[in-house]
């Protein structure tokens, strides 16, 4: 009979978050698929958990992915963790869980910490829609192309960045997005020294060039504003029928092809088709 592959989510800083369940699983599991074991071994020790050990990480994960599902096809369960929060996002296990799938293995994925949950809903930005850029690119001209394709993108963006590479990507985003679209600057989540900075992608480039910055960050940067159409006017409306006409349409079908086309009451156009 074919194990199962648990998806486990570890704390992204305070070790107080992790669930029962999590442990639970953590405790029952054959074995442990770990994105880095030095890490996961301080976990486990905190939690009295003695459990084997399997390295699972971007530079061995093809050949360490066939072994783990070999593993778990013989009958043995798998608990897969990433060093902090939720396994397989932004994080090598999506492969394995692609690689599960495909073996006809089942997935559970247990609920916890998740550093683009936490950050997004402290953020003071728009929730009801978002969308996660993850880690942007080292080279400038990668970073330059991502961050390009989302000009128009009206979501909520949140991403990851590490310290040393924040003010570059802060300047990176104001040439795209202009200085001042809001961001939240969150970092340090779930830690003692937990901040949350909302402010504008100019003050957040003075504010960190001046103090060089400390800690993980998750940047929830405000989607593109709006943009209003002007409305049609029944002189419009009354034009377009006369246009349509002529190509010749009857009355009848040149007023319902405008009434859509400029989002106007049919009982608008018509009044404005005979005004003429």
């Amino acid at each position: 009979m074919a194990g199962m592959l648990y998806l486990v989510p570890t704390p992204i800083g305070n070790l107080g978050d992790i669930s029962t369940r999590c442990r639970e699983t953590l405790e029952q599991a054959d074995f442990i698929a770990a994105e880095d074991t030095r890490v996961s071994l301080k976990l486990l020790n905190h939690l009295g958990i003695k459990k084997s050990l399997v390295s699972y990480f971007e530079h061995n994960k093809t050949a360490k992915g066939d072994v783990i599902v070999q593993r778990i096809l013989a009958g043995e369960t798998c608990a897969l963790v990433s060093d902090a929060g939720s396994p397989a996002i932004s994080d090598p296990g999506e492969e394995l869980v692609k690689q599960c799938a495909e073996a006809g293995i089942t997935v559970c994925a247990i609920p916890g910490p998740c550093a683009v949950i936490t950050a997004l809903s402290i953020s003071g930005q728009s929730t009801g829609r978002f969308c996660f850029e993850g880690f942007l690119s080292t080279a400038k001209k990668s970073r330059k192309e991502h961050l390009e394709s989302l000009i128009g993108e009206s979501r909520t963006m949140v991403f990851y960045e590490a310290p040393h590479k924040l003010v570059n990507t802060l300047e990176d985003m104001a040439a795209v997005f202009g200085a001042d679209r809001p961001i939240s600057l969150c970092r340090e989540l779930t830690k003692l020294h937990e901040e949350v900075v909302r402010t504008t992608l100019g003050e957040a480039i003075e504010k960190y060039t001046e103090t060089p910055p400390k800690g993980e960050f998750v940047l929830v940067l405000a989607g593109a504003p709006a943009i209003e159409k002007e409305k049609a006017t029944p002189a419009d409306a009354a034009a377009r029928v006369a246009q349509l006409m002529e190509e010749g349409l009857s009355r009848k079908d040149a007023i319902k092809q405008t009434a859509k086309e400029l989002d106007l009451p049919k009982n608008v156009v018509y009044d404005a088709a005979l005004s003429e």
